[in-house]
């Protein structure tokens, strides 16, 4: 898809209203008309879809930190068409979740979730993302919680249904982890109290 480098794409916002007016106040209307059209066509543009699509291209390089930046000029996310502002708030949380700060993570990825998803691979991916930050916080609770509700969706991607395939894997052996130490435990309470009983005196 064709894109405009944001830095162009202010500078040609900022020419074409201006200049517009200029022409505007100077020669009539009909001569800074087609220098506004554009500059507000450019405007309306960037606050539908904001900085989103080259953010994601910068992502898949993975240039996390030039990502984050890119993002940082969407100076209003809330006026993104739905759909733009559900990916930005994805790739906020992605990339902050690649930053280990999880926290920041889980409130971008919440708000996505309260958005309307381009499809289920993208609310799958949201919720794989909250599973993972639940497993590595201990809480297999919460992450069976959250792959629960990715399994209920429709995903066609391969790449998360492998993600999927792996977490399984992994929740599966928590619980097994967890079924050993509780055995082990009761194993060490059965033989505290063998060991504190009283044996038969010798005769």
């Amino acid at each position: 898809m064709f894109t405009i480098n944001i830095y162009l794409k202010f500078a040609l916002i900022a020419i074409g209203i201006i200049g517009g007016i200029i022409l505007t106040t100077t020669y009539g209307f009909w001569y800074g008309f087609p220098f506004l059209l554009i500059g507000i066509i450019l405007l309306v543009s960037y606050f539908l879809l904001g900085t989103v699509q080259t953010a994601g291209q910068l992502v898949e390089k993975g240039d996390f930190q030039a990502a984050k930046q890119r993002l940082g000029l969407t100076f209003f996310p809330r006026l993104l068409y739905v759909t733009n502002r559900a990916m930005f708030y994805i790739m906020h949380g992605s990339i902050e979740a690649n930053t280990g700060n999880n926290k920041e993570a889980e409130g971008y990825f919440n708000k996505a979730l309260g958005l309307n998803l381009p499809s289920d691979n993208e609310r799958a991916m949201v919720y794989l993302q909250l599973a993972n930050m639940s497993a590595t916080k201990n809480n297999w609770s919460a992450a069976k919680n959250y792959f629960s509700q990715a399994k209920k969706l429709n995903i066609t991607m391969s790449q998360i249904k492998d993600q999927m395939f792996m977490l399984e894997k992994a929740l599966k052996q928590s619980g097994q982890a967890k079924l050993a130490q509780s055995m082990g435990k009761k194993g060490m309470n059965m033989a505290g109290r063998s060991s504190k009983r009283r044996r038969p005196r010798m005769r």
